[in-house]
């Protein structure tokens, strides 16, 4: 059988756009002899479509799609599509299903078993969940359809093994009745290292059950989240035959066998990929798409000179093309010549607008104002006057924001946003915070990737990189005056955020007092981060919705 793996990138709710995409890819598919046509979880509705499948109407406009779909396409060639379904379900009841189109109609549907209720996904909230997984039958073949969650049994952090009434193993179900190929429709969202996981997951089944193994995966940023495609064929062995692109769209066609022993297609090599090119990539998209699915062509940002606005306004550059990024550079009297030198090498270097506008003025209008000056007077340079001139460089952000609308970044990076280093309504304002799923770390682990192999020149600024990290906003301030090291710190905080781990057992590995500091200002700043803009998920808990933590709330670390 020859299979067709569309990997598209569809926008939630645009019911009619998402199908187009599917029509067009079939369309190109059947141009390529292919008899199936693959896409991905939910697709016409877009992933995740939240509460939109609460709000009256939209699942039958989902239906309707559907149906629609079925009549307009060539009757000779099947696709398999996910969407919401209200169609043969309980009244009142929803279902995440993939339906199998043929003939004109819609032929044969399976419904998703496993509903994930962790981290950033809550579909119990809407679905109801399939007793059962079925083969659907389709050219004298039995395909093993089962939906993204479903090939995730067993596997550590989902809990569906371990539920009071377990639930059973969806695609062990499929491979004993007698399925001929198991294919995974997936909205499966990027994480570190989660495409080798993916992988090394439908191997097992592959080997397991002796059937080749078919996973399509959505591509493209949604809200916070992003999808990194790297959708796969592999075969009945559970050795690789094909690999999708990794953030982007891609249809690529392949020949399916049966059960190993059956002559299938030439195994094939999966390209490996380092941290800082998956973090580069995974950015970009999130931010492109964010930008163009909510209707902003043009951004706006500070770009101060140092690493982390750097790589803020590199990753723009690649979202939204040089020529449509403005950055302003807006130097106080504390900050240093070779800051605002070393961003305007960056911007001509990007070839970005980019404008000089000192806040000196406006900082010295400020202090001289009668409420002001007895609050700034006995504390020059102190944290107040801080404040004062992050806040004013974000409100002539905001000012470029609003007065031309342009998206307006945020660049404060996941170390800084952790321990609250940084300033509400000032460095922390904008619509979209391009890094703060990102620890100071990996800041400079992909801007030395640009360096070194994207651009192969010095396209971030030698000095940006070399130099002590400093917000500039007192005389000789540095971020290890008030901060651990970022080395120290990131490490604390990945044991703290990352793993969940007590300040007991992370003391047994770093400096007691460190540890303490750093967790009480975690835990002290949840505040700040609830008030941050929205921004892509990288890591397995990223501030936002998947880790929801209270903000008025005492705990003792003795306890």
């Amino acid at each position: 059988m020859k299979i067709a793996l569309a990997q598209l990138n569809p926008t939630v709710g645009d019911l009619a756009g998402n199908v187009a995409l599917v029509r067009d890819a079939v369309g190109r598919a059947r141009q390529a002899g292919a008899e199936l046509v693959v896409t991905s979880e939910l697709i016409v509705s877009g992933y995740p479509p939240k509460d939109l499948l609460l709000r009256e109407g939209f699942v039958a406009a989902c239906d309707r799609e559907v149906v629609r779909l079925a009549q307009s396409l060539p009757p000779e060639i099947g696709v398999l599509i996910g969407h919401p379904t209200a169609m043969d379900m309980p009244p009142g009841r929803i279902a995440n299903a993939a339906s199998l189109l043929f003939g004109g109609a819609v032929v044969g549907a399976a419904k998703k078993c496993l509903l994930p209720n962790y981290d950033v996904f809550d579909e119990r909230r809407y679905f109801l969940p399939a007793d059962r997984a079925e083969p659907i039958s389709f050219c004298d073949r039995r395909l093993g359809v089962h939906i993204c969650e479903d090939a995730w049994w067993g596997e550590p952090g989902t809990p569906h093994h371990l539920e009071p009434t377990p639930r059973p193993d969806p695609v062990a179900q499929l491979g004993e009745a007698g399925a001929d190929v198991l294919i995974n429709l997936s909205a499966s969202p990027f994480e570190i290292d989660k495409p080798h996981r993916r992988e090394r997951l439908a191997e097992r089944h592959a080997a397991r059950h002796q059937l080749p193994f078919v996973f399509v995966n959505q591509v493209g940023g949604n809200d916070d989240l992003v999808f990194d495609g790297n959708s796969f064929l592999l075969d009945a062995t559970g050795q690789p035959v094909l690999q999708l692109a990794p953030f982007a769209d891609d249809l690529q066609m392949c020949e399916i066998a049966g059960r190993a022993g059956e002559s299938g297609a030439t195994p094939a090599t999966m390209t490996q990929r380092s941290r800082a090119a998956d973090l580069l990539d995974a950015l970009t998209l999130g931010l492109r798409d964010y930008a163009r699915k909510s209707g902003f062509r043009e951004c706006v940002l500070g770009l101060s000179g140092g690493i982390d606005s750097a790589l803020a306004c590199y990753i723009a550059a690649r979202a939204f093309g040089a020529k449509q990024v403005h950055a302003l550079a807006m130097p106080s009297r504390y900050s240093s010549d070779h800051s605002v030198a070393d961003a305007k090498q960056l911007a001509e270097s990007l070839g970005v607008d980019f404008e000089i506008i000192p806040i000196d003025d406006i900082h010295r209008a400020y202090e001289s104002t009668r409420i002001v000056e007895h609050d700034l007077a006995t504390q020059p340079g102190g944290l107040a006057d801080q404040n004062l001139q992050a806040r004013i460089r974000g409100a002539l952000v905001m000012i470029r924001s609003n007065r031309n609308g342009w998206l307006a970044l945020a660049t404060g990076n996941k170390s800084e946003l952790a321990v609250g280093y940084c300033t509400l309504y000032g460095d922390m304002a904008g619509g979209f915070a391009v890094l703060c799923d990102v620890f100071k770390r990996d800041v400079y682990l992909m801007a030395r990737h640009i360096n070194n192999a994207v651009e192969r020149r010095e396209m971030i600024p030698a000095g940006t990189l070399s130099k002590a990290p400093s917000a500039e906003l007192a005389p000789n301030q540095f971020d290890q005056d008030t901060l651990p090291p970022y080395d120290l710190l990131d490490a604390i905080l990945e044991g703290l955020i990352e793993r969940e781990a007590s300040v007991e057992k992370l003391s047994r590995e770093f400096p007691a007092e460190t540890v303490r500091w750093v967790a009480s200002r975690l835990d002290r700043n949840e505040f700040k981060r609830r008030q941050m803009p929205p921004g892509i998920k990288l890591s397995q808990r990223a501030f936002g919705s998947g880790r929801r933590m209270p903000m008025a709330a005492k705990f003792t670390f003795e306890e």
